[in-house]
């Protein structure tokens, strides 16, 4: 008897290959993994829309420190001065060097800050500035329709009149321009005030009553701005 009882002790604790805390561990360890995955998507869903990713209030280095802030507030440039193809073309254009030495060439004409100016109407060779604002090469956007249209510089650019050095003021990514497409009433102005930076001082129903009569008047209809084709070609 005393063997029998023996055999049988000995039996169950060789079946018994996990130890008893295995369960535990187990579900910690499921628990562990389930919290990092979530802790993963989080982070990435937050990385997506980070102004790192978007570059959003970013400076980008230039070779002449420009600044929007004194010619357009200060001195009262007007944008299409400097982007002279913002109404006729898909792209606004940057300013040749002899459109900077319209100024220049009279003002402030030994700055050191303006050697690189000077030394590109001399050599005939573009300055290579360095692009804030810029779309990814499949993705088609037209300034010229848009400013036809009404849809002022201040909508994607910001308060460029308030920034000493340039920097990205909206994410351009797809959500940005699908809001406006869906609803781009509370957008739209009259094209004659699409560079003027400070508010018009309209209401929230006056910006809607005017722009839904835009929207009327050019046939514009939100259910067809969504289509992929528009904006990927």
């Amino acid at each position: 008897m005393h063997r029998v009882a023996t055999y049988r002790k000995q039996r169950g604790r060789a079946a018994q290959i996990f130890p008893p805390a295995a369960d535990t561990w187990l579900r910690l360890g499921v628990a562990a993994l389930a919290l990092g995955l979530l802790i993963l998507a989080l982070g990435g869903w937050d990385y997506a829309r980070s102004s790192y990713q978007s570059q959003t209030g970013w400076v980008q280095d230039q070779p002449v420190p420009f600044s929007h802030k004194h010619h357009v507030a200060d001195d009262g440039i007007d944008c299409r001065y400097c982007h002279a193809s913002v109404e006729t073309s898909e792209n606004a254009g940057l300013p040749p060097t002899h459109t900077c030495m319209t100024c220049h060439s009279q003002l402030w004409t030994g700055a050191g800050v303006l050697e690189p100016v000077r030394e590109s109407l001399a050599s005939d060779k573009p300055i290579r500035w360095r692009r804030v604002a810029q779309l990814p090469d499949y993705v088609q956007f037209n300034h010229s329709i848009h400013i036809d249209r009404g849809v002022a510089c201040v909508e994607c650019h910001g308060r460029v009149d308030q920034m000493p050095l340039t920097w990205r003021a909206k994410p351009f990514q797809m959500q940005f321009c699908l809001e406006c497409h869906r609803d781009p009433a509370p957008h739209l102005r009259p094209p004659d005030l699409v560079t003027r930076m400070e508010p018009l001082g309209w209401s929230e129903k006056q910006k809607r009553a005017y722009g839904e009569q835009v929207m009327r008047v050019h046939r514009i209809d939100p259910k067809t701005l969504d289509n992929c084709g528009i904006c990927h070609r």
